[in-house]
Parts: C-alpha cells; structure tokens; sequence
C-alpha cells in the first residue's frame, strides 16, 4: 500500500471550499492518510502555494504551513486543528507570515494551485526550533521513504 493523502474538503486537483481561507474562517481542512511505511518513523507535511504572486509570471513559493515529526500512529489532522491538539511530538515551522501555524489561500490575483505534501522519514529530526520549510527539508535531506501530495486550487 502506497501512501496517501486526501481531505474530506476537497478532492485532488479540486477548489478548496473559501471556509479555508482568507475570505471565510482560515482554518485548516480536514487531512487524512494511510499507507505509512511499516519503517517510517516520523511524518513531515508542508503547504505551500509555487504561483505566488501571481500564477501567469510566478515569482516564489509562498509557504502556508510546515509541521515535522508528526507521528507515524496519526492517521490524518482535523479541521481547524489547534497547536495543543496536534498529535504529540509534532513540531512546528514558521510559514511565510513568519509564524507557525496554518495559513490558508488568499491569491492576490488569479488561480493558484495550493499543494499539500505529506512526506514519511526513516528518521525523527532533531528539534529545530521553528525552523523555515528550507530548514526542515534540509534536514529530511536523504531521509524520505515516500511522499504523498493533495493539490487544491483557489481564487478569491
């Protein structure tokens, strides 16, 4: 069994529904996975958004969410997760509002594509504060045993 990763929000490739966002609550959707590698020792998933600012000339990745050795007994997050409910022994990064957390869509101009990238590691990091996602896939540099994505699109 592959791993995956899915969200009863929305579908792959489909709208993120606007609750999710700036324009309505800005929480997190609900996330679900299965298919963790029976060698797996931690979880890794980062949002981010690779059209920002704008999907016709992008210029940057704009980082939406980073959390990292989430445990490989979780079976998914739930929607509008807080930090104390997160499963123990989940670290958080700092997304690109320079806080931890999640962020949700909120394009300035056009439709753009919002990936959620699961990653299972050989591997707990060590802690790294609240590192940068370039920190965090630095140090799962060599260590992902697979990887999962559910990709969701919004415009204001």
């Amino acid at each position: 069994m592959s791993l995956t990763l899915t969200s009863p929000a929305f579908d792959n490739g489909g709208s993120i529904p606007a609750e999710y966002t700036c324009d309505g609550d800005d929480i997190s959707p609900e996330l679900k996975w299965s298919g963790i590698p029976a060698n797996a020792k931690s979880l890794v998933l980062v949002v981010d958004d690779p059209d920002a600012p704008d999907p016709a000339a992008p210029k940057l990745t704009w980082v939406h969410w980073v959390l990292y050795n989430v445990p490989v007994t979780s079976s998914g997050l739930g929607k509008a997760i807080k930090e104390s409910a997160l499963p123990q022994g989940t670290l958080q990064g700092l997304n690109d509002w320079k806080r931890t957390g999640y962020g949700g869509p909120c394009p300035p101009i056009g439709r753009h594509r919002y990936f959620h990238k699961l990653y299972a590691l050989d591997t707990v990091l060590p802690d790294l504060g609240k590192p940068a996602k370039a920190r965090v896939e630095q140090a799962m540099d060599g260590h992902i045993i697979e990887q999962a994505v559910l990709m969701g699109t919004y415009q204001h």
